[in-house]
């Protein structure tokens, strides 16, 4: 398996794009390569299986990274571009896939501009992917920062609202996290070297960005309690770390769907995925000594974010702010550090990125027709549009954790592992945490009943038309995305064991 195919693919689709004319041929060139990304997903899960099962070479040895390739990059300074994945990776490369697929499809009636458009859109995926195979912390960083601007340039120019306001918000608050990651990470390089056990096979030199170098070496203790802060912050800023949160609101609201879709399914797992594993996973004793501040701040997130979610009257206002409070469950499954928590951390991120991308599509398809978010002018749209009011009552019961769909696979493992975390502070913010889905339920079932439910509030309602067929399948993909987990969720949790 060529992991560089996941990065090389929406590159050579951008360049296509820029030689194709006419807006149909543009939309089926991205869907070709978006595509042609998802079975790449779903080959690299294949081998992955077949590799770490039963009689595989690389069974049992759940530590090994698979289908590694190094090539170096910039000798004099030890940068190589190295990849490779574990089951964490693998699952969040799937995720990227499922939500590329349905924000291309989502995004078929732009007319504006459309191939700058999907162009952009696909250098995202293609940050991502190279984000999620990186074992070169630089090589990481790197693709952490190519997916910056084209968030900037999608709600700048086909966002709605204050979209100049919400776009440069965003580029200065996630530049800001990115410059912390960057501390954080030559503090990293300069504090190793050959005699703290580097090992063979990497390249020589006093210093590496070499993620699985740096993993069997120990850092001094001195290093990782100054350097934590500055990655774990740094990345937390991208997965809406409170109080740094508050680009989250604005950006989501104002991006086109696409964006939102990625922004909220993809973005913010890149800082989640940081969190965990540069941050927590290469400074370990500085995990723990800050664990009590990370859940924390983790659970102000979850119940801020679950009352502020209460206050709003905006579709994309309501699905931001409760985002906010997901994302609190992945960074309390990190911040507990006991294996089931964290487990549960990596289901939520897998879990949320689909949920909120099927909300976001939803709620992008009813403002596409009624040219409103507001929820008090909606209302008896599963009358007029029964497949759309579907996928958006699907995405609100797995936001407030109904057994059956992802959510509740999620977060009741973030529970479990929580609670056998020993010490009082822990276990209250536990019961915190669990207390927050009764908030959720009120703002899920009260924004679903007030928009789809009831009568017809305007009459002009009554001709619009249902989803078309691109968003009828963007809408299936995800909710069979959700239902695999929902359903059976030992097969990801066994994925991000090994």
């Amino acid at each position: 398996m060529n992991l560089s195919l996941l990065v090389i693919v929406p590159l050579i689709t951008t360049v296509l794009l820029l030689f194709v004319r006419g807006q149909s041929g543009v939309r089926r060139i991205a869907l070709a390569g978006v595509s042609i990304q998802l079975v790449l997903a779903f080959a690299l899960l294949g081998l992955y299986w077949q590799e770490r099962g039963v009689g595989g070479t690389a069974a049992g040895n759940a530590s090994a990274f698979l289908f590694e390739y190094r090539h170096a990059w910039f000798s004099a300074l030890h940068i190589d571009y190295h990849v490779g994945v574990d089951g964490i990776s693998v699952a969040m490369i799937l995720l990227t896939a499922f939500v590329m697929v349905g924000a291309v499809l989502v995004s078929w009636t732009i007319k504006s501009m459309t191939k700058e458009f999907f162009v952009l859109l696909l250098l995202l995926s293609a940050g991502a992917y190279g984000f999620f195979i990186s074992l070169d912390l630089f090589t990481l960083f790197f693709f952490l920062e190519v997916s910056v601007i084209p968030k900037f340039l999608l709600i700048g120019i086909w966002g709605s609202g204050r979209k100049e306001y919400a776009a440069m918000k965003l580029a200065l608050m996630l530049m800001a996290g990115s410059a912390m990651v960057f501390i954080g990470l030559l503090g990293l390089y300069y504090n190793t070297g050959v005699a703290g056990g580097y090992v063979a096979g990497a390249a020589g030199g006093p210093h590496t960005f070499d993620w699985p170098a740096i993993a069997q070496m120990q850092v001094p203790v001195k290093a990782q309690l100054l350097f934590f802060p500055f990655l774990f912050i740094g990345f937390g800023i991208f997965t809406a770390l409170f109080p740094f949160h508050t680009w989250v609101p604005d950006g989501h609201s104002s991006a086109p769907t696409a964006a939102s879709m990625f922004l909220a399914g993809i973005s913010m797992k890149l800082g989640g995925y940081g969190c965990l594993r540069v941050a927590v996973s290469l400074m370990p004793a500085a995990a723990r000594e800050y664990s009590p501040f990370i859940v924390g701040l983790a659970t102000i997130a979850i119940i801020y974010g679950a009352f502020a979610t209460m206050m709003q009257k905006d579709l994309k206002y309501i699905n931001a702010y409760s985002s906010v409070s997901h994302c609190g469950f992945i960074l309390l499954g990190i911040g507990m550090l006991t294996r089931t928590a964290v487990n549960g951390a990596v289901m939520q991120m897998i879990s949320h990125g689909l949920m909120t991308a099927l909300f976001f599509a939803a709620i992008g398809m009813i403002y596409d027709r009624t040219h409103t978010r507001l929820v008090e002018r909606l209302g008896g749209l599963l009358k007029i549009m029964p497949f759309i009011s579907s996928i958006f009552v699907i995405a609100g019961l797995c936001s407030l954790g109904l057994p059956g769909l992802s959510g509740f696979a999620a977060e009741i493992t973030v529970f479990m592992g929580s609670w056998q975390h020993p010490g009082g502070m822990y276990h209250l913010a536990t019961i915190l945490a669990c207390a927050s889905i009764v908030v959720t339920a009120v703002y899920i079932l009260r924004a679903t009943g007030q928009t789809i439910m009831g009568p017809v509030k305007d009459a002009e309602y009554n001709g619009l038309t249902d989803a078309t067929w691109n968003e009828r399948l963007a809408g299936i993909l995800l909710v069979a995305g959700i239902i695999a987990i929902g359903v059976a969720p030992f097969w990801l949790n066994e994925l991000i064991n090994k």
